[in-house]
Parts: C-alpha cells; structure tokens; sequence
C-alpha cells in the first residue's frame, strides 16, 4: 500500500488543524481543513494561515488534487475558497451539506444563497471512492456533529474532523442544528471498523488537562482503548446519555455566527452590498 505523507497545521487562535496530506510517488496533495483568519473585534480576515499551507506545497513542489472540508465548521472561518482560486483544485465536502445550507440559509436570511451545494466544486457520497496520486481513497459518512460529516479515508490514514478528539478528550458535541449523539456513536462504530493501525488526524486538539503539548494524531487501537467517551465496552445507550448531559453544559462556539454563514458558502465571503463592503449577519435571541 502507498502511505500518503501527512503534515499537520496548527491554528491555535481556532485550535484547529489543517492537514496537507500527499503522496509522495507523484507529489499529488490534497487539503484538509484549512482555516481562514478572522479577528472578531476588528471584523477583519487574514489569509496568514493559507500563505503558511502555500509556502509547504511550493517547498514540496505539491500539485493539489482536492481542497477538503470535513464538515461545515462552526469554529473558524474556512480557507478553502481562497485556495481553490489560487490553486485551481476543486473544493469538496460529504453531500448532505445541503442540508446544513438549508437549516442555516432560513436563520441567516441568505436569500442569495443555492442551497443545492452548488457552492461547492464536488459533494461526495457515502462510500465515493477517489485518488490522490496513485493512493486509493474513500468517504465515511460520519454524522453525528452535523448530517454533513464525512470522514476521509486516505490509504492507512483517516482524517475524521470534530468526530473524535484526543482519547483524554473524547467525542464532539451534537447539540447543533441535525446533531445526534446516536448517530454520532454509530459513525464512530464505523470507524473503529477500520484496521487497528490506521492513523486518525484530528481537526481540533483542546489539550486535556494534565496534557503539556497539543496533539491531533492517534489511531483506532488507541482510541478503542481510551477514548474517555466511546471506548470499548462502552454501551450505545450510556454514550448517548453521556454525550447529552454534556452538551446541556456547553456554551456555543465563538465563532459559530461568522463561521457558519461563510462555510455554508464554502469558504466565500458574502457579496458585497452597494456601497461595497461585505456584511456578516448577527441573528439575535435565534440561537
């Protein structure tokens, strides 16, 4: 099997990592998650942490294949439209973000907005398969956070968004719009289908306490062995239980009301209105 070369970004004022993931027979890359900055106080984006994944692929002499969202983020800004202008590879996210475009569209009020997915270059069903390079690679849908999730499976290597945290973390939160922490642990049952050893990459690492260093890789092994929610032995019913009382505790993203009206779009900003700047919308008492 050709084991694709994986190279982890770290944004820490998002915790989120951004994947470069490449075979290195044919120097084809695709990128996973990949963050556009915003300063909240100031309304203003950066495309600090893109220029970061350029100046990688232009070192490595990287073609990019794919530009991939995991899921609909509700943490930080996406890059990928930015990057798919520069780079001219097509952005793709799992088929049912036309369901997440439809719910949040309503709450925003985005009139503009095609809720058909046709933001995106690619929508990718359950089981798709593709190449990178000269490695085979598949869909996992993975719902559970959003109906959108999906999981990417790159030769031994498997990139799970917010699905799975580090072991000492646990599992994401499903108290969003389509959520459900039933279906979330069914997704992660199909992932602990996977070979023992497969490399699972993170799109968040929120370093547990009594952790000194930020991490965002582990494999199925480790996680069937320790995930403080989902491990083996843990039953569907106490999981879900779990999962629920938790999220009854959590307070929303800070991020959530910019991030999800630019991600829907995939990445693009909203249009500007007549005068020239572009607006994001703040919903109020809706969430």
């Amino acid at each position: 099997m050709n084991l694709p070369d994986v190279t982890g970004f770290f944004d820490e004022a998002t915790y989120t990592v951004s994947y470069v993931v490449a075979d290195p027979a044919a120097n084809s890359a695709a990128i996973v998650d990949p963050v556009l900055d915003y300063d909240a106080a100031a309304g203003r984006t950066s495309t600090r942490s893109i220029d970061r994944l350029l100046d990688f692929i232009d070192e490595r002499r990287l073609s990019v294949e794919w530009i991939l969202e995991t899921h609909v983020h509700a943490d930080h800004l996406s890059g990928a439209s930015v990057l798919s202008e520069r780079l001219g590879a097509p952005t793709a996210i799992g088929e049912r973000v036309t369901a997440v475009q439809s719910t949040f569209s309503k709450l925003f009020g985005l009139t503009d907005l095609a809720t058909d997915g046709s933001s995106f270059g690619h929508l990718f069903e359950d089981g798709e398969r593709f190449n990178l390079g000269e490695i085979d690679a598949r869909i996992l849908a993975t719902p559970g956070h959003t109906p959108a999730c999906v999981t990417y499976v790159i030769g031994d290597a498997a990139f799970v968004g917010d699905t799975l945290f580090m072991p000492d973390f646990g599992t994401a939160r499903t108290d969003f719009p389509g959520g459900s922490a039933s279906q979330l642990y069914d997704s992660i049952q199909s992932i602990f289908a996977l070979p023992p050893d497969t490399r699972l990459f993170l799109c968040h690492d929120y370093k547990a306490p009594g952790r000194d260093e930020f991490a965002w890789e582990t494999t199925v092994a480790e996680q069937r062995a320790a995930n403080r929610h989902v491990r083996d032995g843990v039953s569907r019913e106490d999981f879900i239980a779990a999962r629920e009382a938790r999220d009854a505790e959590l307070d929303m993203p800070a991020l959530i009301l910019p991030s999800i009206q630019v991600n829907i779009r995939a990445g693009q900003l909203p249009p500007a209105d007549d005068n020239g700047i572009r607006y994001l919308k703040i919903p109020l008492d809706a969430m």
